[in-house]
């Protein structure tokens, strides 16, 4: 039975001890605060495509069978997240922890391998590497500028990493692209990755809204028929760019000089997140990441992602790019900007918890022996559900899981980790949850109705 925090003090004044709450006031050592967030980290943008890239980002047209959008898995109202350990894309109905697997032959077949991530901030200019395993990176010994999935055949005229991110998504099977037999983009996907963007970039020209608005937003397009799909991509890029922006946490303003900004609780925790607790070692600078990859030892469950002749439902991570064995189980450092309204947790979505996620990061060990899938948001999926958890049965996987495990554990007191959690909180800009431009009253497709953009559940025709 777990004792109150007024019984755990009470023992240990009869034994005497004495509890020491971590008081700001009294923590001397100077720490390594990172500066706060500026326009000035963040790429600039135009208004015009970023009203665009609006529109795409809520239409269904950009999918293979017109039925999913990047909002579908990055929505308003779940914080650009979809609010699942891992989600259901293509196939799918309903929104958020709502969504079901669909029915009939258009039905969803398996879940998304990995957590939907927060969308806030990608449009800073530190971000040089993205994906959970970094398989799109800025690499200025490519002649298109990106080490990424598709090699050679990238769409030319990407503006930045995000454009070339936005442009995945769009190709993948199970999350917006759906089955070679069920529609052109997947059929042609199949054949050359690039042949799927050119059927997406004919769709966008075929609809006169977007045709106009391209033609006004971009100089080069003089006729519908100059619209391509990094055309598609930069104005996806410019609105994420500009919409999920936090300059307005409590921490940035206790940066800037706003001493009150941050209560004593939070105080002691940013001391311990800066100090004892060595969360800075990760995650470091303006955005509480160091871009680099480290093993978790987060649980394993769901289809995986596999690597070529890999015949385990497991996920190892950084491997998949690198093939190097030491990046076996190595995810990237996330960041933490608004961190307490973004769960799950994790690059499976292993924790719906923050107090079980920051416990986990303390004794990764301890933390991963005792995982049960409580901890998890996970739609009911009857096709898939009997194999969600076989690989925990793996005892030879699980031990090579263990040994990976990059973190040190860090003993903390559950006050000590009340006021972490505490501190986690004022990494949350409340305005940004809302987004700068937020839901458009409209898409050029018409797939969505206008009645429904402007409600919670949008997603559904």
């Amino acid at each position: 039975m777990q004792r109150s925090p007024l019984i755990t003090i009470g023992l240990l004044l009869l034994i005497g001890l004495q509890p020491v709450p971590v008081r700001a006031e009294t923590l001397k050592t100077p720490l390594n605060l990172p500066k706060p967030l500026t326009t000035q980290d963040f790429r600039p943008f135009d208004e015009a495509r970023a009203k665009i890239g609006q529109q795409l980002f809520y239409d269904k047209i950009l999918s293979g069978n017109r039925n999913i959008a990047c909002a579908t898995c990055h929505h308003h109202e779940l914080a650009s997240g979809d609010g699942l350990s891992l989600g259901i894309g293509e196939g799918g109905r309903g929104l958020g922890p709502e969504r079901k697997p669909g029915a009939g032959q258009s039905a969803a077949t398996r879940r998304i391998q990995r957590n939907a991530p927060a969308l806030f901030n990608l449009g800073a200019k530190e971000f040089t590497v993205l994906f959970h395993d970094g398989r799109l990176s800025l690499d200025e010994n490519d002649h298109k500028g990106f080490n990424s999935p598709a090699i050679e055949f990238i769409p030319d005229g990407l503006q930045s990493l995000l454009a070339a991110q936005a442009v995945f998504p769009l190709v993948s099977e199970v999350e917006m692209a759906g089955h070679a037999d069920e529609n052109e983009v997947a059929g042609a996907r199949n054949r050359r990755i690039d042949y799927a963007w050119r059927i997406i970039e004919e769709r966008i020209r075929n609809i006169s809204s977007y045709a106009d608005e391209f033609t006004a937003a971009f100089p080069d397009i003089k006729h519908r028929t100059d619209i391509k799909i990094h055309h598609i991509a930069n104005a996806l890029d410019d609105f994420m760019n500009s919409e999920w922006r936090t300059p307005q946490s409590a921490f940035d303003r206790y940066l800037r000089g706003e001493k009150t900004a941050l209560n004593q609780q939070q105080l002691a925790g940013m001391q311990l997140f800066y100090g004892k607790a060595s969360c800075f070692q990760c995650h470091s600078g303006t955005l509480q990441t160091d871009h680099k990859f480290y093993s978790l030892g987060l649980p394993q469950f769901g289809p995986g992602r596999t690597r070529q002749f890999d015949f385990k439902a497991r996920d190892m991570g950084r491997i998949n790019e690198s093939d190097r064995r030491e990046d076996a189980y190595r995810f990237r450092t996330p960041s933490l900007r608004n961190v307490s309204a973004t769960a799950p947790y994790g690059h499976n979505g292993a924790y719906k918890n923050l107090r079980k996620m920051i416990e986990h990061h303390l004794n990764p060990q301890k933390a991963l022996r005792q995982w049960t899938p409580e901890q998890l948001i996970l739609p009911l999926f009857t096709k898939v559900s009997s194999g969600d958890f076989l690989i925990q049965q793996d005892k030879q996987e699980q031990q090579r899981l263990l040994r990976s495990i990059d973190i040190t554990p860090v003993a903390l007191q559950s006050y000590e980790i009340d006021a972490l959690e505490a501190f986690l909180e004022t990494l949350t800009d409340p305005y940004s949850l809302q987004g700068r431009l937020g839901v458009p009253p409209r898409v050029g497709s018409g797939l969505v109705e206008q009645s429904k953009l402007q409600q919670a559940h949008v997603i559904e025709k």
